[in-house]
């Protein structure tokens, strides 16, 4: 197998001689790792061609090095790092001089949630299950982009994005979504963070205030903060962010953007009514302040007509709209788009070519390439069946098998189930004891932005097919079975079970 060149550094004006320099620097190059134990050393030909030293340097380099026992040499076979190397030194902070620079301030971030134990249901997982993704589609794809297409799909002459791609997606979300949206106002980003990044950095000072759900999508908010925003979070009800609360606030608060999910609000699930959305419209253009739309799963409606977007409404002037890929096709294929009025859009574009003037140019035209031939419409809608039976076998299971222990209503869309759990159970010991069990569950306070202890559950159901869903709640109900009742629970007051209760 050919390897990488080994890059080595000797310096022929030093006293100590070239052999030795060479011994001292592949010794080095083993106690840091660069070498593995077992790894093959270059030639000693072509290491002295490398190197422009004569090639008797590389023997007597190696000869040195063999009688230290760092290598072994097999005859007509080459020169080996030796099977018992010493180990490669601690990274730096152990012995190694710390950087004399300094940090910035290091943002709250929570600890990332740990990996399910192998054979383990991760019924908390949201995402969707990539064992459905269009594999071969896309390969195809990717195929007829680079060889009919090549010179245009590894081109990238615009840091919003492929022209194709951007015209598909102006062309979907002008028809399933009713936004005024063009491909001259609407970017291709990597990914949904890097969006709601370039939105943040267009829109916001530091100190400016944002206001957020006070249960939600905690790396959004890091992003935020990331531009210097100072968020501030409002209460959640049974119709999402309350708009009344907001509107009390305004007179004494200076206002810079509200961030939400008002379709398929995350973690909760709940949809917010259209009348509510345009309430807030209009008290975003009252009183200057923007709204930053992040509608990331808008085609998984089941019940019902999907509500417009903000961004769709006569307020739309104050809207900058984002939404994801990532749910139609992978978790892996994280394309996401953004799109704003006429009048900021210059702005974001240029942020976005000073950050990250290339984009990813295959990719986006292989996907262009899924919505041109119709691939990506009949993926849609065969994930919007799968999805609302995986929903509908969740709750099943859930009645069967929970009983009272947790109370919830059939979400309208989405890929997860937002349940209250009965005050009795102590939740962090059924998550526990639910790992026990081989199911990962997570309690709500790792969506909350105060990470208070919540009385709730998301349940995922787009990650599991049906069979694994009821194999997963059956294993919560064996947990649940192993704990003592906590007869002596306090009540939470009234006003915050119903602003986090199941909708």
């Amino acid at each position: 197998m050919r390897r990488w060149e080994l890059t080595l550094t000797l310096d022929p004006a030093h006293p100590q001689p070239l052999f030795l320099q060479l011994a001292r620097a592949i010794t080095d190059a083993i106690r840091r790792g660069r070498l593995k134990p077992g790894e093959a050393l270059p030639g000693t030909r072509e290491l002295a061609g490398l190197l422009g030293v004569n090639r008797n340097t590389v023997v007597a380099g190696y000869a040195e090095l063999a009688a230290e026992g760092l290598v072994q040499t097999r005859v007509g076979g080459g020169t080996f790092v030796a099977t018992q190397a010493p180990a490669p030194r601690p990274p730096a902070g152990a012995g190694e001089r710390a950087p004399t620079y300094e940090l910035a301030p290091p943002l709250p971030l929570p600890a990332p949630p740990p990996a399910p134990a192998p054979g383990a249901l991760a019924i908390c997982n949201g995402m969707p299950d990539a064992r459905l993704f269009p594999a071969q589609a896309l390969a195809r794809a990717f195929r007829r982009a680079l060889g009919q297409r090549q010179r245009n799909a590894l081109d990238a002459p615009d840091a919003c994005g492929h022209p194709r791609l951007r015209a598909e997606l102006a062309a979907m979300l002008a028809r399933t979504r009713g936004l005024p949206v063009t491909p001259g106002n609407l970017m291709v980003t990597r990914s949904i963070e890097q969006a709601i990044d370039l939105v943040a950095r267009t829109l916001l000072r530091p100190g400016d205030v944002v206001v957020i759900e006070a249960l939600g999508y905690p790396p959004a908010w890091r992003v935020l903060e990331l531009a210097g925003a100072r968020l501030l979070p409002l209460p959640l009800d049974r119709d999402g962010l309350d708009v009344g609360a907001l509107e009390a606030l305004l007179p004494q608060q200076r206002i810079r953007a509200v961030f939400l999910t008002p379709h398929h609000q995350f973690p909760t699930t709940v949809v917010m009514s259209a009348a509510r959305r345009a309430r807030l419209g209009r008290l975003a253009v009252t009183h200057g302040f923007a709204i930053i739309e992040d509608d990331y799963d808008h085609e998984f409606h089941y019940d019902g007509k999907p509500v417009l977007p903000i961004a769709a409404g006569p307020e739309r002037a104050n809207v900058v709209y984002v939404g994801s890929l990532s749910n139609l096709l992978a978790p892996g294929l994280s394309t996401a788009f953004v799109t704003a009025p006429a009048s900021v859009f210059p702005r974001l574009a240029s942020l976005r070519a000073a950050s990250d003037a290339r984009g990813d140019a295959a990719m986006e035209c292989a996907v262009a390439e899924l919505f041109e031939d119709g691939e990506l419409l009949r993926h849609v809608r065969r994930m919007r069946r799968t999805y609302a039976a995986r929903r509908d076998a969740l709750a099943g299971a859930l009645r069967t098998h929970l009983g009272g222990a947790l109370s919830f209503h059939l979400p309208e869309g989405g890929m997860g189930l937002w349940a209250s759990v009965d005050h009795a159970i102590d939740l962090d010991a059924w998550c526990a004891a639910g790992a026990r069990e081989g199911v990962q569950l997570f309690g709500a306070g790792r969506y909350d932005f105060h990470r208070r202890t919540q009385p709730c559950l998301r349940l995922g159901f787009g990650y599991l097919d049906e069979a694994e869903l009821a194999e997963a709640v059956r294993r919560m109900a064996r947990a649940l079975a192993t704990l003592r009742p906590a007869a002596s629970r306090t009540r939470r007051p009234a006003a915050m079970r119903d602003a986090i209760a199941a909708p």
